[in-house]
């Protein structure tokens, strides 16, 4: 099954769907410590992808996973979070909100964009390139099994949890 691409605001995207590859990726967490995807073979994880560390909207969405991370856990589910921040901004965003799951670092948006994660957006009515907030659930197998593009930071987990029935 491909990914569909598609063109937004004059700028084509691969967009991920249910039963794709998930593409693979190896990035440095807040302490410089390489992770990789085929890391969580086997298991089921939550990769989601937000703007900047340390940012209201952001903290938000993470504070929230990591206010749900035993439920997640749970039932079976890791959590990844990924932005273009470098590993020291990161490792100050961990340590200010104590977050538990790995943060990681994609200053050249290169996992972002494999993702269809960065790209052309609107922001506050103007186009802007940037990150796209989105998340997706892969599974043992490294497929994807949900794809979530353009969610609010707000109310996201609750939303992901109901979806996931978790």
């Amino acid at each position: 099954m491909s990914s569909p691409s598609i063109t937004v605001l004059g700028m084509t995207e691969n967009r991920l769907s249910p039963g794709d590859t998930a593409p693979e990726f190896t990035l440095p967490d807040a302490d410089g410590k390489e992770v990789s995807l085929a890391d969580y073979r086997g298991r089921k994880v939550i990769v989601y992808f937000y703007p900047a560390a340390s940012t209201p909207g952001c903290t938000k969405q993470a504070c929230d996973f990591r206010d749900n991370l035993a439920e997640l856990s749970g039932a079976g589910l890791e959590v990844i979070g990924i932005s273009p921040d470098k590993p020291a901004k990161l490792a100050k965003f961990r340590d200010n909100e104590k977050l538990t799951f790995p943060l990681l670092s994609d200053p050249e948006r290169e996992v972002l964009t494999a993702w269809g994660a960065y790209g052309e957006k609107m922001m506050y009515g103007k186009k802007i390139t940037g990150v796209i907030r989105s998340t997706f659930l892969v599974d043992e197998q490294g497929r994807i099994e949900l794809a979530q593009y353009n969610v609010r930071a707000t109310g996201h987990v609750a939303k992901l949890r109901r979806d996931l029935s978790v």
